[in-house]
């Protein structure tokens, strides 16, 4: 067997879901990737009604030739966008390096399998929307019964090029800052960029379907696709091939496709040991001294190595800074836009006035904060290294006492800024301002110490991928899910109690809940400490 075939072979066995179920004698883990594979569905629902709406609107307004332009284009750039951030994680600084490097593989072999795994782990999701997109343009075009086996073999091929470029790309960004300390700034940028755009999105869908402006806005999407075939080729090659029909931009996409992946992994190769090993090891300054030494707590110790952590990471940083930075963009803006204006535009001219939402502001403020729980995601991200761990002289609970400070000292500043620009904004008394931020250091304690339990309870130590861990571990979404919507409830139930108590003594009440399950939380964890086995 062909040695790429073989490891991508080997790759997909070991972490497929289906086969670990299959074979796991662990009723957890199993009802673990059961809960995992409905989340998976639902998500998939969500993409195909997306994308059968579009059609639907391109079909009633009369733009459903634009179909395949924007099908060729949201598959182009959500391959690209989603391999760019991917990268990192997949193709380099991997778990399994060490392992798979031991092997008789070249680099270029071992580097293009990875892109392979990553390419066929991210496939459905790229068929899901040609296919959708396929399933209504043929019930509004009517297009010839070829067309649809053509449409199909194609949209294996049309992710390719977009993730080979952001492979590629990768590579350029890891191979320049490899040696330097912070490798990661490059691609973390790009990811807070990407993700307030996805959140800003989010209003303007909003106020196209409030202010009715679709067809305009469709218009608006069809004409845009138009132009981008022009700048991107495979775009307009799998149009002419769908809807002409054209062979020569068939044969044009599936060459380039080949051509790339042979040009890319030819030249990643000969540099892939040296990043990686670049990656794994740490910079020194050339003109090193040797000054006098800290001495910090083992507590605060801690917190500085969660510090660490957390920067050196793109995944990890990005997921749960993000509360943070919206956090403090909120408080921004409401205090230079003001909060009528601000009020007045999300609740649709709705009878609420500022005075009605301040005593919800810790709340609207720990909405973004409390989002994700550094405590949530640390106890796992310590791996292969968890051993270590283990093996200082420290007891677990100064070990957990540590992460939960660092939580602290994240998001405390944030949410005493963000409700500072809130109180100014909506002219808050100044004793009222000073009990939000005593409630909202409550909700953070709540947090920090509610995180800490889901982090401890639902370890998991043998992932591949650091995203495995931060983004669709278990801890995480029992920590995040209860935690936003019983948030937005008590926003609510906070404005209507605001409407019959003194908003001081509710303030003072809702403290005391806070500080009692902060409590109870925390008692919980270091409960847990006790049961970590060695």
């Amino acid at each position: 067997m062909n040695n790429g075939i073989l490891l991508l072979r080997t790759l997909l066995l070991s972490t497929s879901q289906r086969n670990q179920l299959k074979h796991t004698t662990d009723k957890k883990k199993k009802r673990k990737i059961i809960g995992n594979t409905v989340g998976t569905v639902v998500l998939y629902a969500m993409l195909i009604a997306f994308c059968v709406a579009v059609c639907i609107g391109f079909g009633k307004f009369g733009f459903i030739g634009a179909a395949p332009q924007m099908c060729a284009l949201t598959v182009s750039a959500m391959a690209f966008v989603l391999t760019l951030f991917k990268t990192n994680g997949y193709l380099f600084n991997f778990k399994e390096y060490d392992m798979l490097m031991s092997l008789p593989f070249e680099s270029s072999t071992v580097a293009a399998c990875k892109f392979l795994y990553m390419y066929l782990k991210s496939l459905p999701w790229f068929l899901l929307i040609s296919l959708s997109m396929l399933g209504g343009y043929g019930y509004y075009a009517r297009p010839a019964a070829g067309v649809y086996p053509l449409w199909v073999l194609l949209s294996l091929l049309l992710p390719g090029i977009p993730m080979l470029i952001a492979s590629f790309l990768g590579f350029l960004i890891a191979r320049i800052s490899a040696g330097f300390r912070k490798t990661n700034i490059v691609q973390t940028v790009l990811t807070f960029v990407f993700i307030l755009l996805c959140f800003s999105l989010r209003f303007f869908i909003e106020s196209m379907f409030r202010n009715d402006q679709v067809q305009i806005t469709l218009r608006r999407a069809a004409d845009f696709t138009g132009g981008a075939s022009k700048y991107y080729l495979p775009v307009r090659w799998f149009t002419d091939a769908v809807t002409k029909p054209s062979l020569s931009g068939a044969l044009l996409l599936a060459g380039l496709t080949i051509l790339l992946f042979a040009a890319v992994f030819a030249i990643v190769g000969r540099s892939y040991r040296n990043i990686n090993s670049a990656m794994k090891s740490h910079a020194a300054a050339k003109r090193f001294r040797m000054g006098a030494q800290k001495r910090r707590s083992v507590v605060l110790s801690i917190a500085f190595k969660e510090f660490k952590r957390l920067t050196g990471s793109t995944v990890y940083m990005t997921n749960n800074a993000m509360g943070m930075l919206l956090a403090a963009i909120v408080g921004l803006v409401t205090l230079v836009i003001g909060a009528d204006r601000i009020i007045s535009t999300v609740t649709a001219g709705a009878p609420i006035t500022p005075a009605m939402l301040q005593p919800a502001i810790p709340f609207i403020v720990h909405f973004f904060i409390g989002m994700v729980a550094t405590t949530a995601c640390s106890p796992s991200l310590e791996g292969k290294n968890y051993w270590i761990l283990q093996s200082l002289p420290i007891e677990k609970k100064t070990v957990y006492r540590g992460k939960m400070l660092f939580n602290l000292l994240l998001t405390v500043p944030f949410m005493a800024f963000s409700t500072l620009c809130m109180c100014v904004s909506a002219h808050v008394p100044a004793l009222n301002a000073a009990l939000y931020l005593l409630l909202g250091l409550a909700l953070c304690a709540f947090s920090t110490a509610w995180g800490c339990v889901c982090g401890i309870r639902h370890m998991r130590l043998d992932w591949e991928n650091e995203i495995e861990v931060v983004k669709q571990s278990a801890a995480v979404a029992i920590y995040m899910l209860p935690n936003m919507f019983v948030v937005m409830g008590l926003i609510v139930l906070m404005v209507v109690l605001g409407l019959r108590m003194d908003h001081r003594l509710l303030t003072l009440l809702m403290t005391a809940i806070a500080s009692a399950l902060a409590a109870l939380c925390y008692g919980w964890a270091m409960a847990l400490t006790k049961k970590i086995k060695p």
